[in-house]
């Protein structure tokens, strides 16, 4: 199948309040792949206006490795304590966090959310080539 680069999948995503840094090199994944990221991270920024108001800073960070693709999205908002985010999870709050998982699950990947009150949220998600 034919291959997008995901950087202008993801710099066309900022704004304002969304800084977007990637690679000064093409980060080729399958288009199918591509647009699956984009997607799962165009719905983390959308909950993080949601969760945290207008007024949130969020970063969005590609890093591209020899045989994966990270991508991590991280806010300024308030972030949650540990037990929190498993309430949150297990009481499907984290409707997001359910879809972006799937998403990325689909593709063979992981997604990790690293959260602590006063030091927003990140979501991490790594993708394999």
């Amino acid at each position: 199948g034919r291959e997008a680069d995901l950087r202008p999948l993801l710099t066309g995503q900022a704004s304002a309040a969304v800084t977007v840094s990637t690679p000064a090199t093409p980060v080729p994944l399958p288009e199918h792949a591509a647009q699956e990221v984009a997607a799962a991270v165009a719905a983390a920024l959308d909950n993080v206006r949601r969760h945290c108001g207008d007024g949130a800073r969020a970063w969005v960070l590609l890093e591209d490795g020899p045989g994966e693709v990270t991508v991590s999205v991280r806010d300024d908002g308030p972030g949650m304590p540990p037990g929190r985010l498993d309430d949150a999870a297990a009481s499907g709050r984290l409707g997001v966090a359910q879809s972006i998982r799937g998403r990325v699950r689909d593709l063979g990947g992981t997604v990790a959310i690293v959260s602590a009150p006063g030091e927003g949220t990140e979501i991490e998600m790594t993708v394999p080539r």
